[in-house]
């Protein structure tokens, strides 16, 4: 049972932001550091990536566990209005293979960092995280993920 009624649990929810989150700007600051240097939220490229490396060809992603359904202990369902968030969840997913597709098919690289390779009890180690990402960035994969999604892998 929901410890708030309807309309605040709504609230709560809704205001819960799409950028510049813990786990991006933790990421975005090991990069920089690193050497790296990037775009934020390009808004004209499908899905407005996190991070934009236009001279490695390559998009980065920073996805959040519960919100794109990892499949990992952050990815929980709500058990109040259950139907209601597997249907979200699963647009959710189905919004991100669509993005993924459309940016590999403008020749673009890439690369789904997820809130728990950076955050929590099952993170890599600090500094881990951001070497992944600069050395698949040096490479030439076409797609990555960090760590591999537990559940309904995107292409």
């Amino acid at each position: 049972m929901d410890t708030v009624d309807r309309k605040t649990r709504s609230k709560i929810m809704s205001s819960v932001g799409q950028k510049d989150t813990g786990p991006e700007k933790l990421l975005r600051s090991s990069l920089h550091a690193e050497g790296l240097r990037y775009r934020l939220h390009a808004r004209e490229l499908p899905g407005s990536p996190d991070l934009v490396f236009p001279r490695y060809q390559s998009i980065v992603f920073v996805h959040g566990c519960y919100w794109h359904s990892h499949g990992c202990y952050r990815s929980t369902v709500p058990k109040t209005r259950r139907d209601f968030w597997e249907r979200k969840f699963g647009d959710n997913r189905e919004r991100d293979k669509r993005n993924v597709a459309l940016l590999r098919r403008e020749g673009w690289r890439v690369m789904i960092v997820w809130e728990c390779a950076l955050v929590g009890k099952s993170a890599f180690p600090p500094g881990e995280a951001p070497k992944r990402v600069a050395a698949w960035l040096e490479g030439s994969e076409p797609y990555g993920e960090l760590p591999k999604r537990a559940v309904d892998a995107v292409p």
